[in-house]
């Protein structure tokens, strides 16, 4: 499993997971079409892991236009059929229905019928597999009452599971709460999220320096949290969240 980072508008995430053996790809929260957010790098946990940094890539382009997308699935040569959107938030969905319009065919898959271009809804628990790539739908509400988070991980690979948590979960922070409740968003973290591989999180902002400074000022005696800011600072000029 391949893993491009593509950093677009002030400081959301899209991705592109790509099928290694069937070349199949996965497009995660397309974006609305704006310029792309200027920053060389990304801080996100499977970067500086061993051994996996082959399987990640980041990608700055000079916007984030669906055809920057595609470009992008032609230089890789893969066939782009799907996309996984976290949640209805223009950030994260509106890229969509251009998408849509230039790759007729083209499934998007969601938890929320505002996301746009929806061509199927998923639920809570749903399995769904391209290629050797296992992905499990995890309903991860607090955010909006339809976010939808995605784990996938392949069988007999060494590469670690991955999440892609959208504004659920971020580094050190997640989203803010908007249509549910605190026990509802309680329960997306702690019992859903929190209960994941911890090797590897792909998050809709970048707001890790943020959230640890944050966190510093709230618990400044708190040494996980010193820890991982010393690792966010030593990482950033190569600033996912």
């Amino acid at each position: 499993m391949k893993v491009k980072v593509i950093p677009v508008l002030e400081d959301n995430y899209m991705y592109l997971v790509i099928e290694e053996h069937t070349r199949e790809a996965v497009a995660v929260d397309v974006a609305v079409p704006k310029r792309a957010r200027p920053l060389p790098g990304a801080l996100c946990t499977r970067a500086w892991r061993p051994n996996t940094g082959s399987h990640l890539d980041h990608l700055h382009l000079p916007n984030s236009h669906p055809f920057q997308l595609l470009e992008i699935v032609g230089r890789e040569g893969v066939s782009l059929t799907t996309v996984l959107t976290t949640h209805h938030h223009w950030d994260h969905a509106r890229g969509n229905t251009e998408l849509a319009r230039l790759l007729p065919g083209l499934v998007v898959l969601g938890a929320d019928e505002r996301i746009c271009a929806l061509t199927r809804r998923l639920v809570h628990g749903e399995e769904l597999r391209f290629g050797a790539i296992h992905v499990r739908c995890l309903l991860t509400p607090g955010h909006t009452s339809g976010h939808m988070s995605y784990f996938l991980w392949e069988d007999e690979c060494l590469d670690p599971p991955a999440v892609f948590s959208g504004d659920a979960l971020s580094v050190a922070g997640c989203g803010s709460r908007l249509e549910t409740t605190a026990q509802q968003m309680y329960h997306s973290l702690v019992e859903t999220l929190g209960t994941l591989p911890p090797e590897t999180v792909f998050c809709g902002h970048e707001h890790t320096l943020g959230n640890l400074e944050f966190a510093q000022k709230v618990e400044p005696c708190n040494n996980h949290v010193k820890a991982k800011l010393s690792w966010a600072k030593a990482q950033a000029p190569r600033l996912v969240s």
